[in-house]
């Protein structure tokens, strides 16, 4: 019997996910996401996922996992087809994600967002939503924060200045815990939170944020983890390769079956720097010994802008839109070469998902994607048009280089699996968990829960 959030001996553990990156097209948190909650039933524990949708309803995911779609509106502003959940869904008492918090009453409670979700932790911790209890909070980070900031809003010393204050003195205090998909991206936290880096920070301001979300007192490195996405290497696969495939790809996509076909896949954003892609083509399409095509699958805000410069090189460069999974598997196969674009991206799943196909992968030598691409693996560029192009002529003319970089691709894709993945993730929220039921705040809040809560079995 449950009461109040209090489990009997043996009950798996509970955990609620919030986020605002989550649609039917969007891309690698959904994607994350919906593992996490298909892996629900072989962990044995509870999860749900708690998102924005165009009305209210539910879906149940196996025997553990669910997912609550709260009515929101689209959003203002970046990637319209998003929509968001704001403070005003979860601050009333009576509010949507209230309402189902209370009915799900987990100990971990991870926020996924840097801007409209985070205040539901700080009010919380400070004693404004008394009736959840209180849950572990984790603040998960798949995105810099000073990237958006400085592609949407405002850019140069003043956007990496708020990116960090805002970072400091509100984010953090307000999260117990807090998992990034990447180095590159966990070195924001760190940046933001080490006095060091910020030598001309307020500490008045900054203690005064502090005391106010109760933020604990342990260093943030203690309290930090890293836990890089996988890929599901069953669906990725150089086994989808095919001459019958390939010729599908470039009848669908009107490009004589003899080109050669430089492929991207991301969301159509700034932040992605995707106006790289027709730069790159223009030293491409200058090329006498290839006829380059370059296939770019995605959709978003910058849609527009590369079809008015995709008219720049007549049928040298195709937007696909969306790919569901199974097709954007059998284009990572069969075209080739791969290129990413994007030298501050957060991890990168589209990348590791070419490694998988056992594609020749051309990626920027800065950002996420040195979580798995390396000089063995890849070719490793500065993220200019010079560059990306010099090294796609090298991966379509070298063709024992490029089989020695894929064969290591599909090898690091399988020491990267999505199972691998998620596992990790699991025992990361029992660390943590364990951690915090340990401390003497939780044990003057609510001493009797740890005990009687079972947490995740262990996989090998």
């Amino acid at each position: 019997m449950r009461m109040n959030g209090i489990y009997g001996p043996g009950r798996p553990l509970r955990s609620v996910h919030i986020t605002n990156y989550y649609h039917e097209f969007s891309g690698g948190v959904k994607s994350n996401y919906d593992k996490l909650l298909r892996a629900a039933d072989r962990h044995r524990r509870y999860v749900s996922l708690i998102v924005p949708g165009d009305h209210d309803h539910f879906e149940r995911v196996g025997e553990f996992g669910k997912i609550y779609y709260i009515k929101a509106r689209q959003a203002p502003i970046f990637d319209k087809r998003y929509r968001m959940i704001l403070p005003n869904q979860y601050m009333p008492g009576d509010s949507a994600v209230r309402k189902v918090l209370l009915e799900e009453m987990p100990q971990i409670v991870e926020i996924y967002d840097n801007y409209a979700l985070t205040l539901l932790a700080g009010i919380t911790r400070t004693g404004h939503f008394k009736e959840l209890g209180r849950p572990m909070f984790v603040y998960f980070t798949g995105e810099r924060f000073d990237t958006i900031f400085k592609s949407f809003v405002a850019g140069g010393r003043f956007g990496g200045w708020f990116s960090r204050r805002l970072l400091s003195n509100f984010n953090l205090p307000m999260f117990d815990y807090y998992i990034a998909n990447s180095e590159f991206v966990a070195s924001e936290l760190l940046t933001a939170f080490r006095k060091r880096n910020n030598p001309h920070r307020s500490d008045w301001f900054y203690n005064k944020c502090t005391s106010f979300f109760q933020a604990r007192t342990e260093p943030l490195e203690e309290r930090l983890a890293i836990c890089p996405r996988g890929v599901n290497t069953r669906q990725f696969s150089p086994s989808r390769r095919s001459a019958e495939t390939r010729r599908r790809i470039c009848e669908a996509a009107g490009v004589p079956a003899e080109s050669t076909i430089a492929f991207s896949s991301t969301r159509l954003s700034p932040e992605k720097n995707v106006r790289l892609l027709p730069e790159i083509m223009s030293v491409l399409a200058e090329d006498r010994e290839y006829d380059f095509r370059m296939l770019i699958a995605g959709a978003g805000p910058e849609e527009e802008k590369l079809r008015e410069q995709a008219e720049r090189f007549p049928g040298k460069i195709i937007l696909l839109g969306h790919l569901d999974k199974s097709t954007l598997a059998d284009h990572y196969a069969n075209v080739d070469v791969f290129l990413h674009p994007n030298p501050r991206e957060p991890f990168g799943n589209v990348g590791l998902e070419a490694m998988a196909s056992g594609a020749a992968c051309v990626v920027p030598n800065s950002g996420g994607v040195l979580t798995y691409a390396n000089e063995r693996n890849a070719w490793l560029v500065d993220a200019d048009r010079e560059s990306f192009a010099a090294a796609i002529k090298e991966a379509v003319s070298d063709d024992s280089l490029r089989r020695s970089k894929s064969e290591n691709a599909v090898e690091t894709a399988f020491h990267n699996s999505d199972d691998a993945a998620i596992d990790l993730l699991f025992s990361t929220y029992d660390r943590m968990y364990r951690s915090f039921t340990s401390s003497e705040d939780w044990s003057s809040t609510r001493p009797d829960v740890a005990a009687n809560v079972e947490l995740a079995p262990r996989h090998s």
